[in-house]
């Protein structure tokens, strides 16, 4: 048995490790609610302005021929991958890695073989990991601690001229959607070309038809680029969101773990200071009867 010492400064040292955990629980319950106002506030927009390209896009008998319709063979690719910057949120980081490698090992073979295949991390964690087998060619961890529009819509065109110039055939996102505080899934999504199959399954769901001044082919050359920053925005709140209740969900149950274990330790210290007391005891009692003799 541990000495009543030993107990005490375990127990000390729980209830440290506890204060921590219930105030960075306390500060992500905070950042999340922030983070989810944003998301839940921005997913209308993006919606809307889906419908409207679905709507835009469903008469343009050519549209496939536009730059960023245009569908190739995909002989390099290009992964935005999204983590988070800090650890201690559970297994946000190591499933996002993990599903990045299983995805390319099943989908990319002949790809990764011919080092066709370049990740971009946004977010340190998956930069620390994932460079260790991949070629990871650019990194921003500022989108994760500010997410602000306009530094991420010049990244967004910034991968639209990649695709444009034939730098890459396919860009696809791996992140983290925010369901709710406790459950975050895991999307890939093809951010370009963009797919006719989910333009036309949004325009199905309309049923309405529009004048368009000036023409759809002009509407849909201003919408495209709008529309890939938005979902590129979209996406990063969604892991921020994400990221926030993963972590404010495991310090919630570090910190109820610690309660748990201190109450274990306080029941060894009273089970060790009784020992030690009816141990005293003992040998009074054996020196008194010492003593008689």
């Amino acid at each position: 048995m541990a000495s009543l010492k030993e107990i005490r400064n375990r127990i000390g040292s729980v209830q440290s490790t506890q204060k921590i955990t219930g105030a960075m629980k306390l500060v992500s319950a905070a950042k999340l609610r922030r983070a989810q106002n944003s998301i839940i506030g921005l997913r209308p927009y993006s919606n809307k302005l889906n419908e409207i390209l679905s709507n835009i896009s469903s008469s343009i008998p050519n549209k496939s021929e536009m730059p960023l319709f245009m569908q190739r063979d995909p002989n390099k690719i290009l992964l935005i991958v999204i983590t988070s910057n800090r650890g201690l949120c559970g297994s946000f980081n190591s499933s996002i890695t993990k599903e990045t490698q299983r995805y390319i090992e099943e989908n990319y073979p002949e790809q990764l073989g011919n080092e066709n295949i370049d990740l971009i991390c946004i977010g340190k964690k998956g930069k620390e990991q994932l460079e260790k087998k991949y070629n990871v060619v650019g990194h921003y961890e500022t989108f994760i601690e500010k997410t602000q529009f306009h530094p991420i819509a010049e990244f967004a065109e910034t991968l639209m001229d990649y695709y444009i110039n034939r730098d890459y055939d396919r860009i696809e996102i791996i992140y983290n959607r925010f369901v709710n505080p406790a459950v975050q899934k895991i999307e890939i999504e093809q951010y370009l070309p963009i797919e006719e199959e989910s333009v036309e399954e949004n325009q199905n769901t309309l049923g309405i038809d529009y004048i368009y001044e000036p023409s759809r082919a002009e509407l849909l050359e201003l919408l495209v680029p709008k529309i890939l920053k938005t979902q590129l925005f979209k996406t990063i709140l969604d892991s921020v969101a994400s990221e926030h209740g993963a972590r404010m969900t495991a310090m919630s149950k570090a910190t109820d773990n610690a309660i748990e274990l201190l109450r274990d330790l306080k029941l060894a210290y009273n089970n060790a200071r009784q020992a030690a007391i009816t141990n005293e005891l003992n040998e009074i009692v054996s020196g008194a009867e010492a003593l008689k003799g």
